[in-house]
């Protein structure tokens, strides 16, 4: 019985350090999260630059997603995807459009409508400013991206370049500003937020931690004070 109480303490133990280095995880992960926020904050403030050549695409990812950039190019003449989305105006999709530049050809996520048009085919002459986004590939939460039937749920990049035979294109898509007094699609809708509760997490696993800790010395305690 006395053997039993020391082998429940041990695991007491065990338990209590395990817990404790959880909680160590996640202050880490918080710190890394902060340093996240202050890097994505600082982009957002900075002015906007051109977007990177095709010789550093392949190192694009999403330590560069939302750095401001401008770009300027002429649309190619290709029917728009649309990718359905919600946002704070309602429900319907985002109109993605190919734009041809001198550093090669990028998909601009031109804004929301609430409903399909065929009329915004894009063409002629456009100044984009707006935020690097990280492709989206396969679709959506328990929806597949349908290329054949056109229906799209995420905006999966080198997916919509095979669909409208853009050939290569950069491996990002810009979201689009707003465009004051526009009657076109609504750019400027990008929301970023980051969640951050790893310092309540940290503090959950600590305080668990604790609790084991204190029930393995209560253990241990009683034993010991039974065997003297």
């Amino acid at each position: 019985m006395m053997r039993a109480r020391w082998v429940l303490a041990g695991f007491a133990l065990l338990g209590a350090v395990l817990l404790a280095g959880l909680g160590v995880w996640q202050v880490e992960r918080r710190a890394w999260k902060l340093a996240l926020i202050d890097r994505v904050e600082r982009r957002l403030a900075a002015p906007p630059v051109a977007p990177p050549p095709p010789s550093r695409w392949a190192a694009i990812g999403p330590d560069d997603a939302y750095t401001r950039l401008v770009v300027t190019g002429r649309w190619r003449k290709v029917p728009p995807v649309f990718v359905q989305a919600v946002t704070d105006l309602g429900g319907g999709f985002w109109v993605i459009s190919p734009l041809d530049t001198a550093r090669g050809t990028i998909l601009i996520n031109r804004g929301f409508v609430p409903r399909r048009d065929p009329a915004l085919v894009t063409e002629g002459s456009a100044r984009v400013t707006g935020l690097i986004r990280v492709t989206e590939p396969g679709g959506a939460f328990l929806r597949h991206n349908d290329p054949a039937a056109d229906r799209w749920y995420s905006r999966d990049v080198a997916a919509i370049a095979a669909a409208r035979r853009l050939g290569p294109v950069a491996p990002f898509f810009v979201d689009a500003d707003a465009t004051p007094g526009s009657n076109g699609p609504r750019g400027g809708l990008t929301i970023v937020k980051f969640r951050n509760n790893h310092l309540v997490y940290a503090l959950t696993w600590f305080t668990l931690a604790a609790m084991m800790a204190y029930f393995a010395w209560r253990i241990a305690h009683r034993t010991a004070g039974r065997s003297d």
